[in-house]
């Protein structure tokens, strides 16, 4: 058994951990980076995550056909996972390995790697990157059924569904409904929540659940999944829905889009006194340290938001400990934006206008359609609402909701304004290039 003595181990190659390991081995830490398949180097966003699904929503909106559209998505992250193999691989001082990780003790693991060889592995200092994986609720039928997909895979299928089912009314599954639908599915879509996007503005779920409506996309709300009864060109997904109808959807594919779950398979966190949490995540301080001092536990794995930039945040802080002054922590974060990737996008920071209502603080509401700004006519994106949620006295801007092209990027604007005091009126009287759609922030005057 070959044995490795290093300062430090990290446990997978997602955002966090390669950023990590590379920034270690530049400042003359030998490090040691453990990633259990060949086939996830550079971690989840770039080979099953964010860039293949955006890259697929972009050739939807270009009318790319679907199986053109996934070869050059495939292309497209074997280059980037070659890409991130070889700027670590390459680095003085930076090894990887592929296989199987198992913590011994607090300061050990063992690595089963591909070709069945053991490999013994002694840090100093140990960080556990190791994500989440889709979670697969207990449905009647679904374990028997072979037209099951999870996010992951649906994203390798090179045939188009001609009637796909989400199982799921999350932005996962409504990301997926929105981009098969663009492609030519018949798009149906089972939410057991009885009310549309909850945690959304009534007037933002309604928008977006019209938008989607539109590209063809059947959403029933409130339903109860009572069986998938697998058939021979069909499957069958029994449900009750909200009415008290009973109803067989047929579907060639179903994907399950129930959330995500820790993946920590294996690798025995227990023989290290590592504690998990009942679902699984790994509970760490302010600092992303783990009930054992010498353990980190960064990215999606420690229950945090479940975001690549927050993984990348989570780098920041282990760096400023170790070579910084340690002041830098997770409280720090303020006003964490996000962004789903349907046609148009939506985006979202701060408070929502019921949020700002419950805590009974005096706001203004600025809303305007997505149609008025010259940009959404020039891509073709004319649907959508923006809307502001501002302090009536100080005219801070509280929150903002985006559902309109280029969402994703205008809403980095936003935050970096919240984040500096910049008031809405400001935002809103700057100069800003035209035709684009940040001028959008114009209209609001």
């Amino acid at each position: 058994m070959q044995s490795i003595k290093t300062d430090a181990l990290i446990i997978g190659f997602g955002k966090a951990g390669k950023t990590l390991a590379a920034y270690l081995a530049k400042h003359q830490v030998q490090t040691v980076l453990v990633e259990q398949s060949d086939q996830m180097y550079g971690g989840t966003c770039i080979n099953i995550g964010c860039i293949p699904t955006k890259s697929l929503v972009v050739q939807a909106e270009r009318k790319v056909p679907y199986a053109d559209a996934v070869r050059a998505t495939d292309e497209l992250t074997a280059f980037l996972r070659q890409q991130n193999f070889n700027a670590l691989d390459t680095l003085t001082g930076s090894t990887v390995i592929t296989g199987k990780a198992s913590f011994v003790s607090a300061h050990d693991i063992t690595v089963r790697t591909q070709s069945s060889e053991e490999i013994q592995i002694q840090a100093d200092r140990i960080f556990i990157n190791t994500g989440t994986v889709p979670f697969l609720p207990t449905i009647p039928g679904l374990e028997g059924s072979s037209r099951i997909y999870t996010s992951t895979s649906l994203l390798k299928e090179s045939r188009l569904p001609k009637k796909l089912v989400v199982i799921g009314g999350g932005f996962i599954g409504l990301e997926y409904a929105s981009m098969y639908a663009q492609y030519g599915s018949q798009v149906t879509v089972l939410d057991t929540s009885p009310r549309f996007l909850p945690r959304e503005d009534d007037d933002l779920a309604a928008e977006i659940g019209n938008v989607l409506q539109q590209k063809g996309i059947t959403i029933y709300n409130g339903v109860r999944l009572k069986e998938i009864q697998p058939g021979d060109a069909l499957d069958t997904v029994a449900v009750s829905l909200a009415d008290g109808r009973e109803a067989a959807l047929e579907a060639d594919a179903i994907l399950v889009a129930t959330g995500r779950q820790a993946y920590t398979d294996g690798l025995n966190v227990a023989a290290a006194g590592v504690q998990t949490d009942g679902h699984g995540f790994i509970p760490v301080n302010n600092y992303l340290q783990t009930n054992v001092p010498h353990i980190w536990a960064l990215g999606d794995i420690n229950g945090g938001p479940q975001f690549t930039y927050i993984s990348l945040d989570d780098f920041r802080i282990i760096r400023e400990q170790l070579f910084g002054s340690a002041g830098r922590a997770v409280t720090d974060r303020k006003n964490v934006p996000f962004s789903v990737f349907i046609t148009p996008p939506y985006a979202h920071i701060g408070l929502r206008e019921k949020e700002a209502a419950a805590q009974g603080l005096p706001v203004r509401i600025h809303k305007i359609p997505a149609k008025v700004v010259p940009r959404t006519r020039i891509l073709n994106q004319t649907e959508g609402l923006l809307k502001a949620i501002v302090h009536a006295e100080t005219d801070q801007i509280l929150g903002f909701s985006l559902f309109c092209a280029e969402a994703h990027e205008l809403i980095n604007l936003i935050r970096l304004a919240m984040n500096n005091g910049v008031t809405f009126s400001r935002l809103t009287d700057e100069i800003y290039t035209h035709p684009s759609m940040t001028e959008a922030f114009n209209y609001f005057a």
